[in-house]
C-alpha cells in the first residue's frame, strides 16, 4: 500500500489532505435536522394552530390589531420554542458524537484513540478483539485473527484472517466484528466508498419506541386534549348563547382549548431528559439511550466488576514465589535487583503476555521485567510469536509459542488462574495443595493471583490444537496489587443508604475478591464461585443470587444468568461490563454500563451508558442524577397542571357568570412564554437535596404522577382558582373598570404562578433561592409582567390599564399571598403524597 507512511503512520497534513478528498468516514449519515424543518415542526403543533386561528377570527372581526399582536406573539412563541429545541438537539448529537464507535490509529509515528468517522484512507488501524471495524481495509500483519462477518455475508461462523507469505493480501471490511486476535490493517476505504456502503446498509439501529414516561405523558395529553375540545364547544356554545356572537363564541372557545392543551409535556420531557444526560456527561459518564435516564432512580441492584471500576486499574507487580520462597514487592521499598530465583518467572510471564500489551496486569510484568531482566538472557527481542491459545470460559489460561532462532525447539508460555495452570501441569496432589495455600495466602491480601508455566516443543512438529496437548512445568506464582479507588467506601456507603445492593461479580480467585470486598464495604460474608453456581439446579441458583453479594470466578454466561436471576425477583438491575462476552449481560441489564476506556467498541454499543473513566463513583452519581431528574420532572408535572387550572378558571367564570371577559389569546400567549421556561429549565436545574441518596428506590411500575399527585396538583389549581376570581368579583364590586380590574386580576394571576414554583416542590428539596436560573427566570417574569401592566403602550396592546406602583405592589402581593393557603393544603395532603 502507499499511504501508511511506514510503520509511523499518516502525519496530520495527510490526515487533512485526505479527508477532504474522501469526506468523513460516515455511511448514509442523517441529513441534519434544519433550522427551516424545525420552525415547521413548532408551527404544525396545535398550540400554534389555535393561535393563527385566534387571529383569523380577529381579522374576521375587524380587528387587524389584536391579530397583529398576535401574531407578534406567534413569532416570539416559534422563535423561543425553536432555540429551545435547537438547544437540546445540539446537546444530543454532542452526546452522540462522544459516544460514538472509537478507532486506534497510528498517526506520526504516535498511537491515538480517534473517533471512528474521523479515520481516513491509509490510516493505519490497531485491530483487537472486540473492536467494531471501522473501515475497509488491507492486512499488513496479524495474530491469531479472526472477525465475524454476518453482516455482510450472512454466515454466522468467524472468519480466520491469518496473512500467508507470498499469498494475496488479506482485506476486512467495515462494520464487523473482530471476534479474536489482532492485526494492523491500512485503510483503503472510507464512508460511502466501503463495501457497506456499496450495497447500501447503515449501521444505524431501528427506533426503541416510546419510553414509559412518553407513553404515561401522551396517555394525559390525549385525555386532556379531549377534555379541552369539549370544553371549548361547550364555552363556545355558552358564550353564544348568552351573549350573542358567534365568532366571539369560538374565539373564546379556542381561548380555553388554548389554556387546557398541554403542549408543554413533551417540551418538558425531551428538555430533562437531554440536559440531564449532559449533567451525567459532565460527571463522566455517556447516554447511549436517554430512557435509561428514566430507569435509573429505580435501580435496586447494581451489579459490578472489580478491575478498573472498583479498583484503579493501576497494576503493580506485588509478590513472586516459585516454590517455598515468597518475593513481597512493593509499599513504597524500592527493589535494588531481583533475586535469581525468580527470574524465569518473570521471564515466562513476559513471554505469555502481548508484545504491546494494553492490559494493566502485562504492562506491570513488562515494567519489572524492563527493571530487571534488561541486558540479560532472560529478554528475547529476537524471538518471533507463532501462535496464540486465547483465554476461554472452559479455561481460565493463555498460551503464547515463540519461535527460537538459538533453539531447536520452540518454547511455549502460558499464565492464567491458578487452578487452571495447575490442571495444565497435571500436578500432584500435593503439589496442588501447597500451590492452592500459597494462591490462598496472597489472595488473602487483596491481590490479583496468576500462575506462570513453561513448555517446550518439537520445531519440527505440528501445533497442536489445544493448550492441554502441551507438556506444561509449573514455574510459580505472581501477586498483583490493584489498590482500591480511594471514592468507593463512600460511594458503596451511599448506595447502600439509598437501598441500592451492591454485587461485585469477578473473575479474579474468591479469596481476592472477599479481600476487595471488605475493603469497599461489599458484603463479603459469602463468597459463590463459578463451578459452585454451575453446580446448581435453577431455584437454588435463584436462592443463591437473591442472597449473595459476591461472586468470583464467573464466566460471561454466569453473568447473564445472575443477571436474569435478580429480574425474575423483580429488581431493577443496573450492571457493568467490558469485553465482547459481556455484551449479552449487559443488553439484557435494566441499564447496561459499559467501560470506556478498557471496554470494547461491542460492550458499547450494547450498553446504554459508557462511563469515560471506568470509576465507580460515576455510576453512583448518575444514580443520583437519575433520582433527581425524575424528582424535578414530577414537580415540573405537578406544576404545569396547576398552573393551568387557574388559567382556564379566568377564561371559562367570566362567560359563565356573566362577568367582563378576562383573558383572550393574547394574554395565553404571554402566560406560555412564562409557563414554558419554567416549567422546564426551571425545575430542571433544581440541585439535589441531602436526602435523595437516602430513600428507597423508586417501585418497579410507579408512574410520574400518580392519582394522589395528579389531585394535589390539581387542587393546587383549584385553591388559585377559587382566590383568583374572588379578586375579580371584588375589584368589579368595588368600582373598578374592567381594564384596571384585568390588570390586576392578570398581574396576580402571574405571582400565584411563581408561588405555584415554590409549593410545587417536594419538601426539603433545594429551594429556588439557590437556584440561579430560577432567580433569572423569575426576574425576567417580573420584568415582562411589568412592562405590559405598567407602560402605556404594551398595556393598551392587551386590554390593560396601566396599574399605579401601589395597586401593581397589591396586586402581585395579593398573587404571591396564595402561597399561604397553598402551603397548607400541602402540609393536609402529605401523608396522602408521601
Amino acid at each position: 500500500m502507499n499511504g501508511s507512511q511506514g510503520e509511523g503512520g499518516l502525519s496530520q497534513a495527510e490526515v487533512a489532505a485526505r479527508r477532504a478528498r474522501d469526506g468523513w468516514n460516515e455511511i448514509a449519515a442523517e441529513k441534519p435536522h434544519t433550522l427551516l424543518a424545525t420552525v415547521l415542526e413548532v408551527v404544525r403543533e396545535p398550540m400554534f394552530l389555535l393561535l393563527l386561528g385566534a387571529g383569523t377570527i380577529y381579522l374576521l372581526m375587524g380587528d387587524l390589531h389584536e391579530a397583529l399582536v398576535l401574531l407578534g406573539f406567534v413569532m416570539l412563541i416559534i422563535a423561543v420554542t425553536v432555540f429551545q429545541e435547537r438547544r437540546t438537539e445540539h446537546a444530543l448529537a454532542a452526546l452522540r458524537d462522544l459516544s460514538s464507535p472509537r478507532a486506534l490509529v497510528i498517526r506520526d509515528g504516535v498511537v491515538q484513540r480517534i473517533a471512528g468517522r474521523e479515520v481516513v484512507c491509509g490510516d493505519l488501524l490497531l485491530l483487537t478483539e472486540g473492536d467494531r471495524v471501522p473501515a475497509d481495509g488491507v492486512m499488513l500483519s496479524a495474530n491469531d485473527f479472526a472477525v465475524d462477518e454476518s453482516m455482510l455475508s450472512g454466515e454466522s461462523e468467524p472468519v480466520s484472517k491469518l496473512p500467508v507469505a507470498g499469498g494475496e493480501p488479506l482485506r476486512v471490511y467495515s462494520g464487523t466484528l473482530v471476534v479474536r486476535g489482532r492485526a494492523t490493517v491500512e485503510v483503503s476505504a472510507v464512508g460511502e466508498a466501503t463495501e457497506l456502503g456499496r450495497i447500501g446498509k447503515s449501521l444505524a439501529g431501528t427506533g426503541s419506541g416510546p419510553s414509559p414516561l412518553q407513553r404515561e405523558l401522551g396517555r394525559l395529553a390525549r385525555r386532556l386534549a379531549v377534555v379541552g375540545i369539549t370544553l371549548c364547544v361547550l364555552l363556545a356554545v355558552a358564550y353564544a348563547t348568552l351573549r350573542g356572537g358567534w365568532l366571539e363564541g369560538v374565539l373564546y372557545g379556542i381561548t380555553l382549548a388554548m389554556s387546557i392543551l398541554p403542549q408543554e409535556f413533551p417540551v418538558i420531557l425531551i428538555v430533562f431528559l437531554a440536559f440531564g444526560a449532559r449533567r451525567i456527561a459532565a460527571r463522566k459518564v455517556l447516554t447511549r439511550r436517554l430512557a435509561a435516564i428514566e430507569t435509573l432512580g429505580q435501580t435496586t441492584v447494581l451489579c459490578t466488576d472489580k478491575t478498573g471500576t472498583l479498583t484503579r486499574n493501576r497494576m503493580e507487580v506485588a509478590a513472586l514465589a516459585v516454590g517455598d520462597e515468597v518475593l513481597m514487592l512493593g509499599g513504597g521499598v524500592k527493589l535494588d535487583a531481583l533475586p535469581e530465583t525468580y527470574h524465569r518467572l518473570l521471564e515466562y510471564a513476559v513471554l505469555a503476555s502481548e508484545t504491546d500489551p494494553h492490559d494493566p496486569m502485562e504492562q506491570a510484568f513488562l515494567r519489572l521485567a524492563g527493571d530487571h531482566l534488561a541486558n540479560t538472557e532472560h529478554l528475547h527481542p529476537d524471538w518471533q510469536l507463532a501462535r496464540e491459545y486465547e483465554l476461554s470460559s472452559d479455561l481460565l489460561a493463555m498460551s503464547h509459542l515463540w519461535r527460537a532462532p538459538d533453539r531447536s525447539h520452540q518454547e511455549v508460555a502460558a499464565k492464567g488462574a491458578p487452578e487452571a495452570i495447575a490442571d495444565l501441569c497435571h500436578l500432584s496432589p500435593e503439589a496442588l495443595a501447597r500451590v492452592s495455600a500459597r494462591a490462598a495466602e496472597l489472595a488473602d491480601r487483596g491481590l490479583r493471583v496468576l500462575a506462570v508455566a513453561h513448555a517446550s516443543h518439537p520445531g519440527d512438529s505440528a501445533w497442536p490444537d489445544i493448550q492441554h496437548d502441551f507438556a506444561f512445568r509449573f514455574i510459580g506464582l505472581i501477586g498483583l496489587a490493584d489498590p482500591l479507588r480511594a471514592d468507593v467506601p463512600a460511594a458503596v456507603a451511599e448506595c447502600r443508604a439509598a437501598g441500592v445492593r451492591i454485587v461485585m461479580i469477578t473473575g479474579d480467585h474468591p479469596r481476592t475478591a472477599r479481600a476487595i470486598a471488605a475493603q469497599a464495604g461489599i458484603d463479603g460474608g459469602r463468597v459463590l464461585t463459578g463451578p459452585e453456581l454451575a453446580a446448581m439446579d435453577d431455584a437454588t441458583f435463584r436462592r443463591e443470587v437473591a442472597a449473595c453479594c459476591v461472586f468470583a470466578r464467573v464466566s460471561p454466561q454466569q453473568k447473564l444468568d445472575i443477571v436474569e436471576a435478580l429480574k425474575a425477583r423483580g429488581d431493577i438491575v443496573a450492571m457493568t461490563g467490558d469485553g465482547v462476552n459481556d455484551a449479552p449481560a449487559l443488553k439484557a441489564a435494566h441499564i447496561g454500563i459499559a467501560m470506556g476506556r478498557r471496554g470494547t467498541d461491542v460492550a458499547r454499543e450494547a450498553a446504554d451508558l459508557v462511563l469515560v473513566e471506568d470509576d465507580f463513583a460515576s455510576i453512583v452519581e448518575a444514580i443520583r442524577l437519575g433520582r433527581r431528574i425524575f424528582r424535578n420532572l414530577r414537580h415540573a408535572m405537578i406544576y404545569t397542571l396547576a398552573v393551568h387550572v387557574p388559567i382556564i378558571a379566568l377564561v371559562g367564570a367570566p362567560v359563565l357568570f356573566g362577568l367582563p371577559v378576562l383573558l383572550a389569546p393574547v394574554h395565553i400567549a404571554f402566560l406560555e412564554l412564562v409557563i414554558d421556561p419554567t416549567c422546564s429549565i426551571v425545575f430542571e436545574a433544581d440541585e439535589a437535596d441531602a436526602g435523595l441518596m437516602r430513600e428507597p428506590p423508586r417501585p418497579r411500575g410507579a408512574v410520574l404522577l400518580p392519582p394522589a399527585r395528579l389531585a394535589l396538583s390539581l387542587l393546587y389549581g383549584a385553591v388559585v382558582s377559587l382566590l383568583l376570581v374572588a379578586l375579580h368579583v371584588a375589584l368589579l364590586r368595588s368600582g373598578q373598570p374592567a381594564d384596571a380590574a384585568r390588570s390586576a386580576v392578570f398581574v396576580a394571576l402571574v405571582a400565584s404562578g411563581i408561588a405555584l414554583v415554590f409549593v410545587a416542590r417536594t419538601p426539603g428539596t433545594g429551594g429556588t433561592a439557590r437556584n440561579r436560573v430560577a432567580l433569572a427566570v423569575i426576574g425576567g417574569t417580573l420584568a415582562a409582567l411589568l412592562a405590559v401592566t405598567v407602560l402605556p403602550a404594551p398595556a393598551a396592546w392587551f386590554g390593560f390599564a396601566p396599574l399605579p406602583a401601589g395597586h401593581w405592589l397589591a396586586a402581585c402581593a395579593a398573587g404571591l399571598a396564595t402561597l399561604l393557603p397553598l402551603y397548607a393544603v400541602r402540609r393536609l395532603a402529605r401523608p396522602l403524597t408521601a
